[in-house]
């Protein structure tokens, strides 16, 4: 199955886990930056994420009525066929989504997939996310707990953020302060709250400085070895054994990280690293070159009438696709996802 199944998505997070890995999680919003998405992971015989966020499936939707939900079972639908060319694994999921977004985005597509496990087939989507971190940590962590129990009974995977990312995805907006950086007693809370596993699986979006947006390296106070601070809290107050790894992080923000940030994380637990900033950029600047070389081609200019094969959208879309592929492979050389693939 080139879109994992339950099982397979869970080997896939257990051997990152135990690699020291993780899989860059792609944000899109056509079908022709899925198919960047996965040429990337193809290219670099890497498993991978890809996700559509609320602002990403109101944009699938089309224009019309905006409708997420249409928009993101379309496109998981296209993704089903599309990927079996690719030979790899792919996992689909659903980014961020705010409290008021629930019941016209995650909570209809977590009953689309109920409906299809109950007939013997596999949920539409893989897992998906519920971005608590504008409320209070009490009312997230209920929320999140009436979710995790609807996505373990639908064999999906919960993704929770308990403490705000700076910067802004899809509307969401927090500042860039010391509220960035989680505690070992909000992961004590987690643990107490969704359980270690028992109640579902779930993966944590825990800060330590990351911020959404473009930054330079520097601009931001970014602490991954916060995140092994997190793990042994845990640990100790459950009666692991020394070293273990409670949790399954994300690492979201990540654009403009560090190579050492990003090895440090990997170490303390981070199986997933969210990347759309710089794939926009990957997939938009071959379109700008494109248009600047071919001005009044694609233009027309002073009454002529232009160049067919230059406005052509797939003259330029062609290129577009193999950027953002390219900052794909990028992505997993750097999140040592290199060459693992299942298959």
């Amino acid at each position: 199955m080139p879109i994992a199944t339950p099982e397979v998505y869970a080997e896939m997070l257990d051997r990152a886990k135990a690699g020291k890995f993780a899989y860059p999680a792609i944000n899109v919003t056509s079908t022709q930056t899925l198919h960047a998405a996965l040429r990337g992971f193809a290219e670099a015989e890497s498993d991978g994420i890809v996700q559509i966020s609320t602002g990403g499936a109101e944009f699938l939707g089309g224009q019309y009525n905006k409708d997420m939900v249409t928009g993101a079972v379309a496109l998981a639908e296209f993704a089903h066929i599309v990927a079996a060319k690719y030979g790899i694994s792919v996992a689909l999921h659903t980014d961020h989504c705010p409290k008021d977004k629930l019941d016209g985005y995650v909570r209809p597509l977590l009953d689309i997939s109920a409906e299809r496990v109950a007939k013997g087939q596999n949920p539409l989507f893989q897992s998906h996310m519920w971005d608590g971190s504008a409320e209070t940590l009490a009312d997230n962590l209920a929320i999140g707990q009436e979710l995790l129990a609807k996505a373990a009974a639908a064999k999906i995977i919960l993704e929770v953020e308990i403490t705000p990312t700076g910067g802004e995805e899809d509307g969401v907006t927090h500042e860039i302060n010391d509220e960035l950086y989680t505690t070992v007693d909000d992961a004590l809370r987690t643990a107490e709250a969704l359980g270690l596993g028992e109640k579902g699986r779930y993966l944590l979006a825990a800060s330590f400085g990351n911020v959404h947006g473009v930054y330079k390296p520097g601009n931001v106070v970014l602490r991954p070895e916060l995140l092994k601070d997190l793990q042994e809290g845990v640990a100790a107050k459950y009666g692991k054994t020394a070293g273990s790894q409670p949790f399954d992080f994300v690492f979201h923000g990540g654009s403009g990280s560090t190579e050492q940030e990003i090895t440090t994380a990997l170490e303390n637990g981070v199986v997933k690293m969210n990347l759309d900033t710089d794939t926009q950029y990957a997939f938009t600047r071959p379109i700008v070159d494109h248009v600047f070389r071919n001005y009044d081609g694609v233009l027309k200019v002073d009454g002529e009438v232009g160049n067919k094969k230059v406005y052509d959208p797939r003259s330029w879309g062609k290129s577009a696709e193999a950027g953002m592929a390219k900052r794909v492979t990028e992505a997993c050389a750097n999140l040592r996802s290199t060459g693992t693939r299942l298959k």
